[in-house]
C-alpha cells in the first residue's frame, strides 16, 4: 500500500470521524436592545430592572436609593456547557458579545459589573459591596459558590484588588486569578460610555474590549486569555447573564445589547441518526488503520529503531532530589497547547509559556527539538536545580519527557527577566518595563551576588552557572532578583577534582577573553560575567557586539574603564535615573564591576568577597587606573587570599567549540 494511499485514507477517516462521533448543534439568542420591561426571556433577581431600553442589573436613577444593592441577570434557559458521557468528558464552546454602559454617581464610582457562569439563578444574600453579586462572606473561595465570573471592575475594594479599571477572571471568588489594567487599551469603564466586550471560550476564556462600539485592533487582540477548564468549577449545565453590585460608592450598571452563541452537545437519542454514519467511519478507519500498520512496519524494518533520549527518567530519579514528573497533557491543558499567546521568551535551549496549573500560574520550558545539546541541557537544569535551595533562585517544580518532548515547570515569575528594564530601548513603552531605579538595581546586584556565592561556596558540590547574563536574571513579583537557566550548569564533584570533563557554552560579551585561548571555565568564569552583569545594571547599556567571539576590546567593560582612566566613571551611570543615586555606592559597584572583569584571573575577587564589598563588609578592590594588557599565561599572585574559594578544583576541561546562548 502506497504512503499516498494511506494519507487519503486517513484524512477520509478523520472526516468521517469527525462528523460522526461529535455532532452538535448550536444554542443562540440575541437581544439588539432590551425593550420589553416584562421581557419572558430574561430572569431579572428582586433589584434589577428594563427599562431605558436596557437592562439596569442595578437600579437606575428613577426616585431609587442606589446604595447597597446587588444584583443578577440571566438568561431564562440554562446552557450545556459539558457532559460526562461514559468517563468522557465532551465540552461545549461558546461566545458571547455584548454592550456595557457604566455610569458613576458618587466621585469614586461604584463597585463594578461581571459577566457570569453559575450553576444557579438566584442572587446570594448580602452579595453587595466588594462582592459584586458574584458570591458573598460565606461561599467565596468555596466550590459552594459554583460560578465563573469575567469582572469589569470600577474601584479597587479591597488591598489585592489591584488598579481600578480592570477586567479580572474569578473561579468561585472575587479574588481574580488573573486580571489586567484596561488604560493601556484605550479603555475606561468609568466614562458612563459605550464598551463593547466579546467574551470566547474554547477551553481558553479569551477577552476582548474597545470602547463606542469599535471593532478596531483591540478587538483583535484579546486583553485576557487564560487555560481553564470549566468542568472543573461548574456543573453540566449553567445560566448565563450579569452581575453588579454598589455599597456607599454607587454607579448605574446597564447592558444595552447582548449576543450568545454556544457549540451544545447533542443528546443521546438524537446520536442514534448518526449511526450509519458511525459505521461507515468505522469500516474507513479500520481499513486505514491495517493499511497503516502494514506501511509503518515496512519503514519500520528499514530503519534503526531508536528512543531520542533513552533512558533519560532513570538518570533524573537517579539524582539525589528529583522534582515531580508530569503529564505532557497537563502542561498542554495548562499553555493552551503552547499557544504563542502564552509566550513568555526564546532563547537557544527552548521557548518559555505562561500556564495555568492547579490554579498556580507557571512558566514551562519548552526545550527546542533543535537544540544540539537538548537533552544535556535539560538533564543539567533537573538535576543540578532540584538539589538547589536559595531565596535568589528560580525554583524548579518539575519536569516532562513524553512523546520525545522535554519539558521543565518553574515558578512563574511575575516581572520577566532582568534584561527588559535595564537596557534603554525606546520601542518599549508598557508601565512594567520602565527603567529601574538605584535601590533595586543594588538589591538586584546584591541578589545575583548571594545566588552565585550560595552555587560556589554554600552547596555540597560547587555548581558553575556559566551563563550568567541579563536574560537569565529572572523579578518575582517584588522585583527581587532570581538566578535561572541552568542548562549549562555543571558540578564540580569532589573539591579536589583538577577538572570537570564538559562542553564549553555562554554568550558572548560575557566570557572573559581567557575562555577564547583555553577553553576553559572555572568559577572566576562566572565571576567575570557577574562583573559583567554589575556594569549592566548600573550602566543601563548592553556588554557589546555579541556577533563577535573576541570583542572584549568594544565591550563595556573596555568603555567603562576608558571614563575611569580619565576620572569620569561616575558618568557611566545609567541617565534614565535621573541623579537617583549615591555615588559613593555607585563609584564602588562600577569599581567591584571592574575588578570582577580584570584581564588577569587571579585578580578577581571571589564571590565570597563580592558580597562582603556590597554589604559594606570590606573596601572594593584597587583596581588600576589603565585597562590592563591582557596576557597569557596569566601571572599568579604570590599568595591567595580565601584559599577556600580558590578555584583549584574547579575549572572544566577544554572543548573545541563555543556555542553562543
Amino acid at each position: 500500500m502506497s504512503f499516498t494511499l494511506v494519507v487519503k485514507y486517513q484524512i477520509l477517516a478523520v472526516i468521517f470521524a469527525t462528523i460522526a462521533l461529535t455532532p452538535v448543534d448550536s444554542f443562540h439568542f440575541k437581544f439588539p436592545s432590551f425593550q420589553d420591561e416584562n421581557d419572558p426571556d430574561i430572569i431579572l433577581s428582586n433589584n434589577s430592572r428594563i427599562f431605558l431600553d436596557a437592562i439596569q442589573v442595578t437600579p437606575d436613577a428613577r426616585g431609587v436609593v442606589l446604595t447597597n444593592f446587588s444584583g443578577r441577570v440571566f438568561y431564562k434557559s440554562s446552557v450545556q456547557l459539558w457532559r460526562n458521557k461514559k468517563g468522557k468528558l465532551e465540552p461545549a464552546t461558546f461566545n458571547t458579545t455584548f454592550v456595557l454602559n457604566i455610569s458613576p454617581q458618587t466621585p469614586t464610582g461604584g463597585e463594578g459589573l461581571a459577566f457570569v457562569l453559575s450553576g444557579d439563578d438566584t442572587l446570594p444574600e448580602n452579595s453587595e459591596g466588594e462582592w459584586l453579586g458574584i458570591v458573598n462572606a460565606t461561599t467565596n473561595g468555596t466550590s459552594e459558590a459554583r460560578v465563573v465570573a469575567v469582572e469589569f471592575d470600577t474601584r479597587p475594594s479591597y488591598p489585592e484588588d489591584g488598579v481600578d479599571n480592570h477586567v479580572g477572571v474569578d473561579v468561585n471568588s472575587v479574588y481574580s486569578i488573573i486580571q489586567e489594567p484596561l488604560i493601556r487599551y484605550g479603555v475606561n469603564l468609568s466614562t458612563g460610555m459605550d464598551v463593547t466586550v466579546r467574551i470566547q471560550y474554547n477551553q481558553n476564556l479569551s477577552v476582548f474590549v474597545s470602547m463606542n462600539g469599535s471593532t478596531g485592533e483591540y478587538m483583535k487582540t484579546p486583553v485576557i486569555s487564560v487555560p481553564i477548564n470549566l468542568s472543573e468549577y461548574l456543573p453540566e449545565k449553567v445560566f448565563v447573564g450579569f452581575s453588579a453590585s454598589t455599597s456607599i460608592h454607587t454607579q448605574l450598571n446597564c447592558v444595552k445589547s447582548w449576543e450568545f452563541n454556544s457549540t451544545d452537545i447533542v443528546d443521546e437519542e438524537n446520536q442514534l441518526l448518526w449511526v450509519w454514519i458511525t459505521i461507515s467511519a468505522a469500516v474507513v478507519i479500520l481499513i486505514s488503520g491495517v493499511g497503516f500498520f502494514f506501511y509503518w512496519r515496512r519503514k519500520r524494518s528499514m530503519e534503526k529503531p531508536e528512543d531520542a533520549y533513552p533512558r533519560i527518567e532513570d538518570q533524573i530519579k537517579g539524582s539525589s532530589m528529583a522534582p515531580r514528573k508530569f503529564r505532557l497533557k497537563e502542561l498542554k491543558n495548562a499553555t493552551g497547547n503552547f499557544n504563542r499567546k502564552f509566550k513568555l521568551g526564546k532563547g537557544g535551549f527552548g521557548t518559555v509559556y505562561k500556564g495555568l496549573l492547579e490554579n498556580k500560574e507557571v512558566a514551562v520550558k519548552r526545550v527546542s527539538k533543535n537544540s544540539r545539546q537538548g537533552k544535556q541541557e535539560f538533564l543539567a537544569e533537573v538535576t543540578t536545580i532540584s538539589s538547589l535551595h536559595h531565596k535568589n533562585l528560580v525554583k524548579l517544580i518539575g519536569w516532562c519527557y513524553e512523546s520525545r518532548e522535554l519539558l521543565l515547570v518553574y515558578e512563574f515569575m511575575p516581572n520577566g527577566s532582568l534584561d527588559k528594564y535595564i537596557f534603554c530601548d525606546e520601542k518599549l513603552g508598557t508601565v512594567e518595563q520602565l527603567p529601574l531605579n538605584w535601590e533595586t538595581r543594588c538589591s538586584v546586584i546584591h541578589g545575583v551576588a548571594q545566588a552565585l556565592d550560595y552555587l560556589h561556596n554554600g552547596c555540597e558540590k560547587r555548581v558553575l552557572h556559566r551563563d550568567i547574563k541579563a536574560s537569565n536574571i529572572m523579578l518575582d513579583s517584588e522585583f527581587n532578583a532570581r538566578l535561572g537557566d541552568f542548562g549549562l550548569a555543571r558540578t564540580i564533584q569532589k573539591r579536589d577534582e583538577t577538572h570537570h570533563s564538559t562542553n564549553i557554552a555562554g554568550t558572548p560579551g560575557y566570557m572573559p577573553p581567557e575562555t577564547f585561548l583555553t577553553g576553559r571555565a572555572t568559577v572566576e568564569t562566572d565571576v567575570f560575567a557577574f562583573g559583567v552583569l554589575v556594569l549592566e545594571v548600573v550602566c543601563g547599556r548592553k556588554p557589546g557586539n555579541q556577533n563577535e567571539e573576541n570583542n572584549y576590546n568594544s565591550s563595556i567593560v573596555y568603555w567603562v574603564w576608558k571614563l575611569h582612566s580619565r576620572g569620569r566613571i561616575l558618568s557611566a551611570a545609567d541617565p534614565r535615573m535621573n541623579g537617583d543615586l549615591e555615588q559613593k555606592e555607585l563609584e564602588c559597584l562600577l569599581i567591584l564591576g571592574l575588578a570582577c572583569c580584570h584581564p588577569n584571573l587571579h585578580k578577581r575577587p571571589s564571590m565570597k568577597t563580592v558580597l562582603q564589598v556590597i554589604v559594606g563588609e570590606a573596601a572594593p578592590p584597587v583596581v588600576p587606573t589603565e585597562r590592563p594588557a591582557f596576557v597569557w599565561p596569566a601571572m599568579p599572585p604570590s599568595f591567595k587570599e580565601d584559599i577556600e574559594n580558590s578555584l583549584i578544583g574547579s575549572q572544566l576541561t577544554p572543548f573545541t567549540e563555543i556555542t553562543g546562548r
